[in-house]
């Protein structure tokens, strides 16, 4: 399911030659399920902390960690 952000902020960023880090604050209305919740259209924000690690010019890895407890109270 892909989401489409209502607003996207960038909390903060780091970055070097090889990975660039993130915390991204998200304030979306996912249709459907996202993260195994029933959230089907309505409003939620929350953050997500993600690592991407590159090589040769192109995305290698992905770490991403959400903060599903802040949507479950949200849809309390």
């Amino acid at each position: 399911m892909a989401l489409v952000p209502a607003a996207f902020e960038i909390q903060s960023l780091i970055a070097d030659s090889l990975h660039v880090a993130c915390r991204l604050r998200f304030d979306v209305t996912p249709q459907g399920d996202f993260l195994g919740l029933s959230v089907n259209g309505r409003r939620v924000t929350f953050c997500e902390n993600v690592i991407y690690a590159f090589r040769d010019g192109k995305i290698q890895e992905v770490w991403s960690v959400i903060d599903k407890a802040a949507i479950e109270a949200q849809l309390r």
